[in-house]
């Protein structure tokens, strides 16, 4: 009986085993075959997301954008996360909507200056998900302000003055300069309508500013941008144009100033080298008379006897 009832063992694991061997290649063929089908329809995980820019336009908020990466041939979701240095709880993106299309916005009240934020991009789709490198940003150093607005431009003609372009904007309107919570620079450009080179000009912090060298009877394109101190550059403004007139002689002074220094230092320069030369020339022009030389008369015997009282005026032969 026991030999009857192992031989029926040995034949169910015998026939049992077989079983679960189709079993996992079923399942296993079913797996290989679903995803030669998803290849065959190009379909893979998502390619890595890429974050391009931070931007912040008055130190108060920022935007960040991102490039998608392939999506695989499947809808992809993307999300950005971040969080702060020294945190470890993550936080997702407070605004997707705000800043355009694959972009985060940041308000104030989301907005921290002097903290680093690390921020990644995740993109997810039915067969997987990858992340983009982590950026990490100081709102401080990604101030890109807007351009400067209000840009006017007239024509000055003062009496006791040469004429001169008289150029006059306004900080961004988002930026709070009043305050020095944010400190801007400017810088103005200028061409001839006709012309391909811009012509720049470096104003400082003052919103205002005068050009004297211009040509008469040409049309000419004038922008500006703004920096702060940590930061980038604007975009330049929107161009504003002005005629100047045929009659509106203005001349060019630099030339004439540099004429004049220019000969001031040569002048000072040989008065200063007649100075040093100036006995070796006398010299030169003038030369010393040569004293007596007779024979056997020693001139320094005849001092020494003045010296003494006594005169000796016999030659020494």
């Amino acid at each position: 009986m026991r030999e009857q009832r192992g031989e029926r063992s040995r034949e169910h694991r015998t026939r049992k085993c077989p079983q679960d061997a189709c079993a996992w290649g079923r399942i296993l063929f079913v797996v290989t075959l679903m995803l030669g089908f998803w290849l065959f329809l190009g379909q893979s995980p998502p390619g890595k997301p890429e974050i391009f820019k931070c931007r912040s336009p008055e130190k108060e908020t920022f935007t960040c954008w991102w490039k998608p990466g392939a999506d695989g041939g499947l809808p992809t979701n993307y999300t950005l996360t971040y969080h702060k240095e020294g945190e470890t709880f993550t936080h997702e993106c407070p605004d997707y909507k705000t800043g355009g299309p694959n972009s985060c916005y940041f308000n104030k009240k989301h907005t921290s200056i002097w903290t680093i934020y690390i921020i990644t991009v995740n993109a997810t789709n039915q067969m997987g998900s990858s992340s983009s490198d982590p950026r990490y940003v100081d709102v401080t150093y990604i101030v890109e302000p807007d351009p400067p607005v209000n840009l006017t431009l007239e024509l000055k003609k003062p009496e006791d003055q040469k004429p001169y372009l008289w150029i006059k904007w306004l900080p961004p309107t988002l930026v709070d300069v009043r305050s020095g919570w944010l400190t801007l620079q400017y810088e103005i450009r200028l061409q001839p309508e006709k012309t391909a080179e811009w012509e720049t000009h470096f104003a400082g912090q003052q919103t205002q500013f005068k050009i004297l060298s211009l040509y008469p009877g040409q049309k000419y394109l004038v922008q500006v941008r703004c920096k702060p101190d940590h930061g980038f550059w604007s975009e330049w403004s929107p161009e504003s144009s002005i005629q100047i007139p045929n009659d509106f002689s203005m001349k060019d002074t630099t030339m004439w100033i540099f004429v004049a220094i220019l000969s001031a230092v040569v002048c000072l320069i040989m008065i200063w080298a007649v100075a040093l030369k100036g006995y070796s020339m006398v010299a030169c022009i003038l030369p010393p008379v040569p004293g007596p030389k007779i024979k056997g008369f020693d001139t320094h015997l005849l001092e020494v006897s003045a010296s003494n009282g006594k005169y000796d005026l016999l030659p020494h032969l």
